[in-house]
């Protein structure tokens, strides 16, 4: 059986989540952002962590600079994903650090990020899309990926864990993974041709069809792919918070009408 919730933080006013087995490795810091506690305003309000919306640029970067204060991890030390709804996945080094939030990136077009280097700290973004969180706690390796619909027909989970059994010898049956709050069953509505997509790639048991519509569990389908890949169910968490449902704690694209923020999913080695 797959484990359920994240643990729900509240310091100085700022909420963020973690992965209760994450936490009792002591191997990370990590955390996945809500829309509290930060200084953005307006439909950004407030901890938008996205420095391509149209906000303020110091607001974002204060933003930033709570949370690193929070988890324990120095600004520098970040690298930003720059998502296309795909599956590349990049390795990630220490001459990494910094690239996207406080000098020049030359990461472009990725959607997954892998890393066995301490003290890099990897993010990827989300407004409703899925974010997976894998950590091999043997070989000392991290990964988060962003599951959009189309990333995840295209099997970036599965690929994620892929990556890492070939960058760093990862044996999936020892790692720990986490799907993250996103968009759920009971919102990720979808017309025919987004659902045939679905079906092609042999996921009909996660789609549930309602007055012509098309329901999928992209929660389901994710945390299918790592059990796929090797990763126990048992390894495995599922938060089952529906960004959209959860509008007034997490920004969501559907929910706001396409004018939202960005959150975050943060992972560094210690």
């Amino acid at each position: 059986m797959y484990r359920e919730g994240f643990i729900r933080h509240n310091n100085d006013n700022l909420v963020y989540l973690t992965i209760p087995s994450f936490d009792d490795t002591g191997l990370v810091r990590h955390c996945f952002t809500t829309r509290l506690g930060g200084v953005s305003r307006g439909c950004f309000r407030y901890l938008n962590l996205g420095f391509k919306k149209d906000d303020c640029h110091d607001h974002v970067m204060e933003n930033y600079r709570r949370v690193c204060r929070q988890l324990g991890i120095n600004i520098k030390d970040l690298v930003l994903s720059d998502q296309v709804h795909g599956d590349s996945i990049r390795i990630v080094t220490e001459e990494d650090r910094g690239k996207g939030i406080v000098r020049p990136s030359d990461i472009k077009g990725v959607d997954g990020l892998v890393t066995n280097c301490n003290k890099v700290a990897l993010v990827t973004f989300y407004a409703d899309c899925v974010p997976i969180f894998i950590l091999d706690p043997v070989n000392g390796a991290v990964a988060v990926s962003h599951g959009g619909w189309k990333g995840t027909v295209r099997q970036i989970a599965a690929k994620t864990v892929s990556k890492m059994v070939d960058a760093y010898g990862t044996n999936p049956e020892c790692c720990l993974a986490a799907i993250g709050p996103s968009i759920g069953p009971c919102c990720f509505e979808v017309d025919r041709p987004v659902a045939q997509r679905f079906y092609d790639a042999g996921y009909d048991n996660f789609i549930e069809k309602r007055d012509n519509k098309y329901h999928i569990n992209l929660w389901a389908i994710n945390a299918h792919q790592l059990v796929r890949s090797g990763i126990p169910t048992e390894n495995i968490t599922i938060a089952k918070e529906c960004t959209k449902c959860n509008n007034h704690i997490y920004f969501s694209h559907r929910g706001d009408n396409g004018r939202t923020g960005s959150l975050a999913a943060i992972i560094q080695l210690i």
